[in-house]
């Protein structure tokens, strides 16, 4: 007779009770996700952004992975690489493999069971940001078994993990092999699968992307059942919503618009201080012995020239950082650049020097729409000096695509978010045919194989800082600032997740994300 009947119809009725009252209590029951959230994005949303094997290095990115897809490791809470689909991994004695021991039971969108066989499949297909670089370093992808897999090297490599175990490429972001292959490159981007806290249900270009809860979930069950980003370039429009109540956060709101939402009752600012850092490229100038930009003092004359404290202060109310290098203060390896004055007259000089003492026309000055404001600044402080410039926003797929391909020919207002350290931000942007250098020394090129190949964490740190000299020296860039992003919340969002994980400007994690009843 089962044990339960046997206590008798008032224990049973007492049993009965207890569990009803533990149930309301939620304990040891997670709650059906409920309500949504809704967003205003600074920038129009495209496919690219769905798929993690066209990553390009943008933090921008994140905002759409963090949601649809999962990684053997990424950044979470408190933790640079945290476990995801991966719970563990290991490296051989000789520094040449590299292996992963996956998490069991993780089901994708669809219902695919995950396997050692998504992760060598969305590996090798993987044509994002240091794609090369990773061709050139692996020898092979091995499943062990259905939960284990190997990544051989060519070499040892210090800088692996940081490759794959940071969004400082989409390698490790994995996607169903089998959902892939049934329907194509092409039909994946139009409706994506992967493993996320929430899946993909509808996308009208350059318009608005909406999810909903995955409640299978390994980590856990999102509270809000449904996410809504939609594509708001404008960001007066931005703000407008958001006091609607069109949206409940609105993204980068800088400068005077910030200051409203302070003002505003019901509202809140947030910031989070990203791992981006913007910089003027002087693009194929700097190589061009027929362009101003070929002489260093004409550089240098326009390093000078931008007041950086000046610009922080009206766009982001103090919160971002002047910068003096392309690479963030806080990354592993980063050389401490001297700060770059503001010195106006220093700059005419150095232009009289250099054979212009009436300044000179630069051409277009191009940009990402949603930093023009930035753009505007810089391009008066040139002006200021005789360095004649024309603002040339565009939006943000149509800038990657000036710069990426090399069509920009003046001046850029160049940007980076990706995660990493100070290697993974030479590689991308200071080396002679990388994704997006224009040019570079081969001094620097010899260096970065050099400490490629250098297993002295000292010894790398010094040749590493020794790149990072010669780039400031010889003026390869004027940086700008490491940008804080601030955002814009309603009250009726109770958890918005910005700032949860360091140097990420996004709600996440999703699944921690809370609306008030």
């Amino acid at each position: 007779m089962n044990g339960l009947i046997s206590c008798g119809p008032i224990l049973y009725a007492r049993l009965t009770l207890s569990l009803l009252l533990l149930l309301r209590a939620g304990v040891g029951v997670e709650a059906a996700p409920e309500g949504q959230i809704i967003w205003a994005a600074p920038f129009s949303l495209s496919p690219t952004l769905f798929d993690p094997a066209e990553y390009q290095g943008s933090i921008t990115s994140m905002m759409t992975f963090y949601a649809l897809h999962d990684a053997l490791f990424k950044p979470m809470p408190g933790r640079p690489m945290a476990p995801g689909l991966a719970e563990s991994w290991s490296v051989a004695r000789d520094g040449r493999s590299y292996e992963f021991l996956l998490r069991k039971d993780v089901r994708f969108h669809n219902g695919d069971l995950m396997t050692a066989e998504d992760v060598k499949f969305s590996f090798e297909r993987y044509r994002g940001t240091a794609a090369k670089l990773l061709k050139e370093k692996v020898a092979a992808v091995e499943v062990v078994d259905g939960y284990r897999v190997r990544i051989r090297l060519k070499e040892p490599w210090p800088d692996f993990m940081t490759f794959v175990g940071t969004p400082a490429t989409g390698a490790a972001w994995i996607v169903p092999r089998s959902y892939v292959l049934r329907v194509g490159e092409e039909g994946f981007k139009k409706a994506p699968v992967g493993a996320g806290p929430y899946r993909f249900v509808s996308f009208t270009p350059g318009v608005e992307l909406v999810l909903e809860a995955h409640e299978g979930f390994w980590r856990k069950v999102p509270a809000v059942k449904r996410l809504v980003f939609r594509s708001v370039p404008d960001d007066t429009t931005r703000l407008t919503m958001l006091k609607r109540g069109d949206v409940d956060i609105a993204y980068n709101l800088r400068g005077p618009l910030a200051q409203e939402v302070q003002r505003t009752p019901g509202l809140t600012l947030t910031r989070a201080l990203l791992a981006a850092t913007s910089w003027l490229d002087f693009t194929t100038g700097q190589w061009d012995p027929k362009s101003p930009w070929h002489d260093r003092r004409a550089r240098l004359a326009a390093s000078l020239s931008i007041d950086r404290e000046a610009i922080n202060q009206a766009e982001t109310l103090g919160f971002a950082k002047a910068a003096a290098s392309i690479i963030p203060s806080g990354f592993e390896f980063a050389w401490p650049a001297p700060a770059i004055p503001f010195d106006p007259a220093r700059s005419r000089k150095l232009l009289s020097e250099a054979g212009y003492p009436n300044g000179f026309d630069a051409g277009d000055y191009v940009c990402d729409m949603p930093f023009a404001s930035v753009g505007e600044a810089v391009i008066n402080y040139l002006g200021a000096v005789g360095i004649r410039a024309r603002l040339r926003p565009l939006e943000r797929a149509a800038f990657l695509n000036q710069w990426q391909d090399k069509k920009a020919t003046h001046l850029l207002q160049a940007a980076s978010s990706s995660f990493g350290n100070a290697v993974t931000r030479i590689e991308r942007h200071m080396l002679s045919g990388s994704s997006f250098a224009f040019g570079s020394y081969a001094e620097i090129d010899d260096l970065f194989l050099q400490q490629a190949r250098e297993l002295d964490r000292g010894r790398r740190e010094a040749v590493l800082h020794a790149i990072q000299r010669i780039a400031y020296e010889r003026v390869m860039f004027a940086p700008i600032w490491q940008v804080a992003q601030l955002n814009g919340v309603r009250a009726r969002i109770d958890q918005p997740g910005i700032g949860l994980i360091e140097y990420l400007p996004y709600s996440s994690p999703y699944e921690d994300l809370r609306v008030r009843p």
